[in-house]
């Protein structure tokens, strides 16, 4: 039998920010099995925390329902602070191992803060091809901020639009699946530079799910999306929030952190609050 917890990050009330299921225990799991457990829980994420095998402190194995993914926010965040709560790892500064490399960790009592990948930038895209994937049209895209990928350990596409637009983007799978082949997802988005702050709709039909509550992923490279679209500081250090899940009843809130120099991220963090919310075992295995 193996143990797992189901805590809700990026929130601090449960039943509320992104679920999560941590599953322990799982050394001795194929990729297969830990696949299916992933599509038994189905929700966005499952994580499994395994011993390291380089000069980390742990290490963590990520699933959605559909694939694997090198990396994801918001199971680096709530692997973390299960791994600090049970005493499996210290409060403080620590290192996680995933498929995007080692990345630094920084876990309390209410949550944990997580560096995300290598800042990357990817092409331009069409935005008005986007926008009507999730039903806009071309006057709700921001034209000042062109549409495009960027990634900090896993890429995303990005729209930004007008304020009002987040909150009716309706997505068509098939046609969001197209646009986005070999991304996670499409972040459809609004920002208010002057109250640092963003609103954030993911879809990502192509990894199993439709729409995520909280994407820590995404929140990291949206950072370096911005910082090369000049919306936030091309040097320096700038922070900002990020409200996600409204949309679908689970509210989140996100912090992101970015450190810019010459017009380009250079380093990515994302931090958030975790909420316990069931215990159990596995009785049987896949």
């Amino acid at each position: 039998m193996l143990r797992y917890d189901i805590v809700d990050v990026f929130t601090d009330r449960a039943y509320a920010g992104n679920p999560l299921a941590v599953v322990h225990g799982g050394l001795d799991l194929t990729t297969e099995q830990m696949q299916a457990i992933a599509g038994e829980f189905h929700l966005s994420e499952t994580v499994f925390p395994l011993p390291p095998t380089g000069d980390a402190d742990y290490r963590v194995r990520i699933f959605t329902p559909g694939r694997e993914l090198p990396f994801a926010g918001h199971p680096s965040v709530g692997a973390a602070w299960v791994l600090a709560r049970d005493g499996l790892i210290s409060i403080g500064d620590v290192v996680q191992e995933c498929g995007a490399g080692l990345l630094p960790v920084r876990v309390d009592d209410h949550g944990a803060q997580v560096t995300g990948g290598a800042p990357e930038i990817g092409p331009a895209l069409d935005g008005a091809a986007l926008a009507a994937a999730v039903g806009l049209s071309p006057s709700d895209v921001d034209a000042a901020v062109p549409a495009g990928v960027a990634g900090a350990g896993v890429p995303y596409a990005f729209l930004v639009v007008a304020p009002d637009a987040v909150a009716r983007a309706q997505p068509d799978p098939a046609a969001v699946r197209a646009l986005t082949e070999g991304l996670v997802g499409l972040t459809v988005v609004s920002v208010d530079a002057a109250a640092s702050a963003a609103h954030v709709r993911m879809f990502a039909p192509d990894v199993g799910v439709s729409e995520d509550p909280a994407t820590g992923s995404a929140a990291v490279a949206l950072a370096v999306f911005l910082v090369d679209r000049g919306v936030l500081a091309a040097d320096g250090q700038t922070g900002f929030t990020v409200a996600q899940g409204a949309e679908i009843g689970r509210p989140s809130t996100l912090g992101v952190l970015v450190h810019a120099d010459a017009g380009a991220a250079v380093r990515t963090s994302v931090w958030g609050t975790v909420t316990a919310v069931a215990r159990g075992e596995l009785v049987a295995l896949p």
